[in-house]
């Protein structure tokens, strides 16, 4: 029997899960880790926090499987996106903490860019907004603020790069520097068209090209692990950012196929092939993974706040006890009382992209209670997704006919039934929702030579539940009316 490793990098633990050669899971371990928050705005991680939860469950997986190192095939990997790192090349220590995807540190510099006319030569190259999202402009924050990090450049001695970066270099004891194309097309200096460094990015932002590592498709393989750190040398055959994963685990490989991970937020990915599609709707256009230098496209939209309702009506108005009841609450009435919330925390992602509005709640009347406020908030979270859907279409011109599910709010079949109601489309929920650590396996078994082909790794991604809507036009039409009326509400 042969083991695939995977490594599931993520922003607030790291895990790790061990396949077999038919793809069950034969052992999981967990563990999280601190966030920084030094000022308002900012996010870090410790990367020596993100480095050693990594062995460790690495070390915990393979004890509970009761297997050897030795035993381990392959391994992939897959990272959260757009955070970075910055370390001495000879030591492999970091220089700074991480800074987190979440940060918020270079919102005026990005505003900067935008007044002095820099967003569409931006977007043209990488697909991408310009934002403090990605990884670009936090890496010239590090350059203008920690004097370390230009004089290790100035020696040549500098690494830079994004989590899964940093661990293979460090799993490797310093031998691979590399990522992968999905991972570097959200740097805002990758040119997604060349699948190169952008030359021109890079003195824009005035990063030298020499510190980035080297790209490869993200079925490749990229070295091997050192025996010395992890017991044995397990070759990396995987890696990709979290996302672009999970689309290669729910196998989206065609155009039009599309996958929603519904987590803290909502994360949708449709590809769209050997086309870059260019959005005229607010999404972004991004590298999918692929097992060849060939590029692979997709259109990616998120919404802020999906999951992080159900904890808002947790933690804040202590109105449930655990994200699980509210399935059995929302079923409980037959619909909102006329109540609809539009959960712009944090304002309004794709499509609408507006940051200056808040949260409302809209048709509040005496009669309505706790069960109301659950069902309308689960609804808000497929309304969002709705609306990503549509814009998603308008780009491709393509009709979407199925959407593959995961993450963990996928597993309430309120939600994904609502889902299939508002969008009229088949909802396809996999049995094994660990999507993304699948589209890891999947990368490295197949460069590996474990399976041969996709048609060998098909079986092991199987359906376990289709939603079907189940209501008329008419009633979906009037759901939707209440659902964009709050949404003029709160742009306004």
């Amino acid at each position: 029997m042969k083991y695939i490793l995977v490594l599931d990098q993520g922003t607030t633990s790291s895990r790790v899960v061990i396949y077999d050669e038919k793809c069950r899971v034969i052992s999981k371990a967990q563990e999280e880790f601190k966030q920084i928050y030094p000022k308002p705005g900012y996010v870090e991680h410790d990367p020596m926090d993100i480095l050693s939860s990594s062995r460790s469950v690495i070390s915990s997986a393979i004890t509970r499987a009761k297997i050897k190192y030795s035993e381990i095939a392959t391994m992939g990997i897959a990272n959260q996106r757009e955070t970075i790192i910055a370390w001495n090349k000879t030591t492999g220590e970091p220089i700074y903490n991480a800074i987190v995807w979440q940060c918020h540190r270079t919102s005026d510099y990005c505003e900067k860019l935008k007044k002095d006319g820099y967003e569409n030569f931006i977007h043209e190259r990488t697909g991408l907004k310009i934002d403090p999202y990605f990884s670009a402009t936090k890496i010239k924050w590090l350059f203008d603020n920690v004097p370390a990090v230009k004089a290790l450049s100035d020696e040549n001695n500098l690494c830079i790069g994004t989590i899964d970066t940093f661990l293979m270099f460090n799993l490797s004891n310093g031998k691979i520097f590399a990522t992968d194309y999905t991972n570097a097309s959200r740097t805002l200096l990758f040119n997604i068209h060349t699948l190169k460094w952008d030359e021109d990015l890079c003195k824009l932002f005035n990063i030298p090209m020499n510190c980035l590592p080297v790209v490869k498709p993200s079925g490749s393989f990229f070295g091997y692990t050192s025996s010395d750190i992890l017991g044995a040398s397990i070759p990396i055959c995987g890696v990709a950012g979290d996302q672009q994963s999970s689309l290669f685990g729910q196998l989206c490989l065609n155009q039009s196929e599309m996958k929603v991970t519904y987590g803290t937020g909502c994360f949708l990915l449709v590809n769209t092939s050997d086309k870059a599609i260019d959005s005229k709707h607010g999404l972004l256009t991004t590298l999918c993974c692929s097992l060849n230098d060939k590029p692979n496209y997709a259109l990616e939209g998120s919404v802020f706040i999906g999951g992080a309702l159900i904890q808002w009506l947790r933690d804040e108005l202590k109105i449930i006890e655990s994200s699980d009841e509210t399935e059995k609450i929302a079923m409980e009435v037959p619909n909102t009382n006329g109540v609809v919330i539009v959960p712009s925390f944090v304002g309004l992602g794709a499509p609408y992209w507006e940051f200056s509005c808040t949260g409302l709640i809209t048709g509040l009347t005496r009669g309505v209670n706790k069960n109301h406020l659950v069902r309308a908030s689960l609804e808000s979270i497929a309304y969002q997704v709705h609306d990503v859907i549509k814009a998603m279409e308008k780009d491709t011109k393509l009709k979407i006919k199925q959407v593959k599910v995961d993450g963990g709010a996928s597993v309430n079949n309120f939600l994904l039934q609502f889902q299939s109601d508002i969008l009229n489309v088949d909802i396809l929920r996999p049995y094994n929702i660990e999507v993304t650590s699948l589209g890891a396996c999947f990368l490295a078994g197949l460069t590996a030579n474990i399976w041969n082909d996709i048609d060998m790794i098909k079986q092991f991604n199987t359906t376990e539940k289709v939603f079907k809507s189940s209501i008329d036009k008419e009633q979906r039409k009037k759901l939707l009316s209440s659902w964009h009326d709050a949404i003029k509400k709160a742009l306004a």
